[in-house]
């Protein structure tokens, strides 16, 4: 059997979750057309005001991002946990967060980045001033990894429940809190033509923790939900 390195060993279940993400390209667009719908829909709700839907638009913009990537989160592991190829894994002789950073990398590139380019048009749609446009994608860009690395610790404690939906979102949306209020705060604050570093710092500060910390204890969860 041929022995792949650490790297190529990463490589490799990057490009396998990318390929099996779009053969099933309509589960992992769901949570797209979702983040479109909940922000299109907030007009519709509120009323067509301009000062108000400009002011709110960081929230809404957000909350709907939180949510989007909560709709996708079971999919990191479910599919490996039912065809066994989550053992197969945890049986590797490669470290196993590193294989666990390869499938929540796949996870964002298909959920996360995509949200980068849709955000923009959705937020002038909700009147955003153009001088926050910039803000807004960088705290896009920090903020939805950090969603899928955190994810990805209540989808490995709750894999192996039938029915473990509920139990994720209490697991995991406190720990969402931070990533919201600091990058909603920072895009308004861009809006209203404010320094917004110290949030931005404070995002990239969150975003490092989890690539730190989140593949060890994803990598521990999986064993203690397997074992």
């Amino acid at each position: 059997m041929k022995a792949y390195s650490l790297t190529q060993a990463y490589l490799y279940l990057l490009q396998r979750d990318l390929t099996l993400c779009f053969r099933n390209r309509a589960e992992f667009a769901n949570p797209l057309l979702f983040f479109i719908l909940v922000i299109t829909l907030f007009p519709l709700a509120i009323g067509a005001e301009p000062v108000l839907l400009s002011r709110i638009a960081p929230g809404i913009i957000w909350v709907a991002a939180l949510l989007a990537a909560m709709l996708s989160l079971d999919s990191i592991f479910r599919s490996d946990f039912d065809d066994g190829s989550l053992e197969q894994l945890l049986l590797s002789a490669h470290p196993m967060p590193v294989l666990v950073l390869a499938k929540v990398t796949a996870h964002w590139l298909v959920t996360g980045l995509p949200l980068l380019f849709l955000s923009p048009l959705l937020a002038l749609m909700l009147g955003m001033p153009s001088e926050a446009l910039g803000t807004l994608l960088l705290t896009i860009l920090i903020g939805t990894p950090i969603l899928s690395l955190i994810g990805s610790i209540g989808v490995a404690l709750t894999v192996g429940l039938a029915k473990g939906g509920i139990i994720l979102s209490l697991l995991i949306l406190p720990l969402y809190v931070p990533v919201l209020i600091f990058a909603s705060s920072a895009i308004e604050g861009a809006a209203g033509g404010l320094d917004v570093s110290a949030q931005l710092y404070m995002l990239l500060s969150f975003f490092f923790l989890a690539l730190s910390l989140s593949p060890l204890a994803t990598a521990s969860a999986l064993k203690m939900s397997m074992s």
